[in-house]
């Protein structure tokens, strides 16, 4: 949630924000206006429940008509206290409602505009050059057949069990999804965060406070019967972990790294990334969570970008590091940095890795504080880094193809293949498309 104090002094910065996340500035002013009567209709009622307060002990020390004259004019006074209570509530509602709608104000340097609008910081590594390594004739395979090929991915049994943008990784597809996930946690591991494994569903207010229920609220899955939704991202529940609670950081930040399923309804992509699982329903995540001082956020950004690119030169994949704009941020971040990795198949860049600076954002919104050297409590800043998930796989079986459809493992990961160096395609058992009785015979 938006600083109401920051928004009070300086309204202008952000009105500034506002614009460059391409929403409405003028939405300051609603803020603004709806504190205002807020703090007024609260002053109000305070003001009034001492006169009460104070009216009572004038009652205790009347007697007999002048007692009865006094009682009845409390009952006035309590009506006009209960519904100056209720002003002050229903103001108080409708100025946080208002404020949730203000995204965090954006760094410094951010590039303004929208998803197209992003800078690019640096490349790093050389996509391959097919026709140098096997000739002009050489076809790029994509992932797909690539997996279909190794026994790795089905997209059609993943179909016929749950609809569209659904998969079952089998065999190999399996295993490297594993090794990729487990090579993530124990980069984590390595630089001091604390494994975790997450829920999945969450309540509505952590959901709410993590910033998902606002403009994109259409791409999170609802249980209705138990008014629960399904986590995105660990981020959520990481995020929930501490809700309400005081932090200790004299040590240093707080960093979780939380394993979990995640699930998205990919609402508006109709249409986009149909084939394979770029874009899909279901998907496996290691996410770095930090909690930090407001002093520190911008380093700790930093420093879980470069946990990100020490995973990603782990699987040795050609990528870029963007500067994302405002525009494309979500309502939580202030600053977004994204790795995008090379697609050969398509010729274009496919973002893998994504951290955000949410600064105390929703921290505000969940309540977590710390104390500081002089006794005071305040909000703390919470980051967020996808060190790998199941998209990883995309890149990394067309970025280390063989002619014959194999596929190179990169070294960093035949440890958690045990040692496999070559992935080779196989003559699946029960291949896609086959009939049940097919399998059988």
């Amino acid at each position: 949630m938006i600083d109401l104090r920051l928004l009070r002094e300086d309204p202008d910065r952000v009105r500034a924000s506002q614009t460059l996340r391409g929403d409405d500035p003028g939405l300051v002013d609603e803020v603004l206006s709806a504190d205002a009567h807020r703090r007024s209709a609260l002053t109000e009622f305070e003001g009034l429940r001492a006169e009460q307060k104070a009216f009572g002990k004038r009652v205790a020390a009347a007697r007999g008509e002048e007692k009865a004259a006094l009682l009845a004019e409390v009952k006035g006074l309590a009506e006009r206290v209960k519904a100056l209570g209720a002003e002050a509530d229903e103001a108080e509602a409708t100025a946080t409602a208002l404020a949730r709608r203000i995204g965090n104000v954006v760094e410094d340097g951010v590039p303004p505009g929208g998803e197209d609008d992003y800078v690019v910081l640096e490349h790093v590594g050389t996509p391959r050059d097919w026709a140098a390594e096997y000739g002009d004739g050489f076809t790029v395979r994509d992932h797909l057949e690539l997996g279909e090929g190794l026994g790795a991915i089905d997209t059609e049994r993943g179909a016929k069990v749950s609809g569209a943008r659904f998969y079952f990784l089998t065999g190999i597809g399996a295993r490297l999804e594993l090794a990729l996930l487990t090579a993530a946690m124990d980069t984590a591991l390595a630089a001091g965060f604390t494994p975790m494994i997450t829920p999945t569903l969450v309540k509505p207010e952590v959901m709410a406070g993590t910033g998902f229920l606002g403009a994109h609220a259409d791409e999170v899955y609802r249980l209705e019967a138990d008014d629960l939704y399904l986590v995105g991202t660990s981020e959520v529940a990481l995020a929930g972990y501490h809700s309400g609670e005081v932090l200790d950081l004299s040590a240093g930040p707080l960093r979780y790294a939380g394993w979990s399923a995640c699930y998205r309804r990919e609402a508006g992509s109709y249409g986009k990334d149909t084939r394979g699982i770029i874009r899909v329903h279901q998907f496996h995540k290691v996410e770095a969570f930090s909690w930090t001082t407001v002093e520190d956020a911008a380093d700790e950004h930093r420093r879980i970008l470069g946990w990100e690119r020490q995973m990603l030169d782990l699987v040795e994949l050609p990528y870029r590091v963007i500067d994302t704009a405002a525009g494309d941020l979500g309502s939580s971040a202030a600053r977004k940095f994204d790795c995008e990795a090379w697609l050969p198949s398509q010729g274009r860049y496919l973002e893998l890795t994504s951290t955000s600076n949410c600064t105390t954002f929703q921290a505000r919104r969940l309540g977590v504080r710390e104390r500081t050297a002089d006794g005071a409590l305040r909000p703390v800043a919470t980051l967020n880094g996808t060190l790998a998930t199941t998209r990883w796989i995309v890149a990394i079986l067309e970025n280390h193809q063989l002619p014959d459809g194999s596929v190179r493992v990169p070294a960093g990961l035949r440890p958690y293949l045990g040692g496999l160096e070559v992935l080779e395609p196989t003559a699946a058992r029960g291949p896609v498309g086959a009939t049940s009785a097919e399998v059988r015979s």
